[in-house]
C-alpha cells in the first residue's frame, strides 16, 4: 500500500556512456572555480540570484527541516554596515587572535583585515543556520543543522559559478554582528558570509595545487 506522503520518483536513467562524459564536463567546469577577492561593481540581476538561491535549497536536509535562511544583499548602506563590522573584527584576528601559525599559513594567500569586497560585490550572500524553528511561539528541534547547512553551501557555491559568476566563502569571527546588522531572529546563526558576482578585469588569484585523487579517496573494489 503506497502512503499518501509518497510521490513517483522522477528520474530519467542515462547510459554509462553519457554517465562518464556528464561527469567529466562537470568535473571539469569545477574544476575551474576559483574564490577571489577582487570583484567588479558590475550589477548581477536579482532574478539570478534568486535562481541560486533556489538551487541550494534543493539540498538534503536532516528530516527535511531545511534549517538554512539565505540573506541576499545589495543594498549598499547594508554592504558598508557588513564591511565595517567584519573589518573591525578582521582586524583584531590578524593582530591579537590569530596564531603565528595560522598567520604564516595565511600569507601565501596574501590577505589582510581590510575587506574591499563587501562592497565592492554587486551582492552578499549571508548563510544562516537555524538552530531551530519557532511556529505559533513553540520551539521545534531542528537535526544536523550544521551538516546540512554545509550541503546547502556546496550547492550555493556550484550553483554561483555555474552561473558564471565568483565568489569568496568569508567567515569573520565571530559572526555575530551579522544577525544585528540584517536584525535576524535569535534562532539563527551566520554560517558564512560570500560576496557574488563578477572578477575584477586584471583579477589574480593565488597558485594553488588541488590534492590529487589518490591524496583525497580511497576504493573499496
Amino acid at each position: 500500500m503506497k502512503s499518501k506522503n509518497f510521490i513517483p520518483l522522477h528520474f530519467k536513467a542515462i547510459n554509462c556512456k553519457k554517465s562518464l562524459d556528464k561527469s567529466k564536463i562537470f568535473f571539469e567546469s569545477m574544476d575551474k572555480r576559483r574564490s577571489i577577492r577582487h570583484f567588479s561593481t558590475k550589477n548581477v540581476s536579482r532574478e539570478v540570484i534568486e535562481n541560486i538561491i533556489k538551487t541550494a535549497s534543493t539540498a538534503p536536509s536532516g528530516a527535511h527541516k531545511q534549517p538554512w535562511n539565505f540573506c541576499a544583499i545589495s543594498n549598499k548602506e547594508l554592504k558598508k554596515k557588513i564591511r565595517d563590522a567584519a573589518e573591525k573584527e578582521e582586524k583584531l584576528n590578524y593582530e591579537k587572535r590569530m596564531s603565528e601559525t595560522w598567520l604564516k599559513d595565511l600569507e601565501p594567500l596574501n590577505t589582510d583585515w581590510q575587506k574591499p569586497m563587501l562592497e565592492d560585490a554587486p551582492w552578499l550572500i549571508v548563510v544562516f543556520m537555524k538552530t531551530f524553528n519557532i511556529v505559533d511561539g513553540e520551539k521545534y528541534k531542528n537535526y544536523y543543522v550544521k551538516e546540512s547547512v554545509g550541503l546547502a553551501t556546496g550547492f550555493l557555491l556550484a550553483a554561483i559559478h555555474q552561473a558564471g559568476l565568483c565568489s569568496l566563502t568569508h567567515t569573520p569571527s565571530p559572526m555575530g554582528f551579522l544577525a544585528e546588522v540584517l536584525q535576524r531572529p535569535s534562532n539563527e546563526k551566520a554560517f558564512l558570509l560570500i560576496p557574488v558576482g563578477y572578477p575584477t578585469e586584471n583579477c589574480e588569484v593565488p597558485l594553488l595545487e588541488r590534492k590529487k585523487l589518490e591524496e583525497v579517496s580511497i576504493f573499496f573494489e
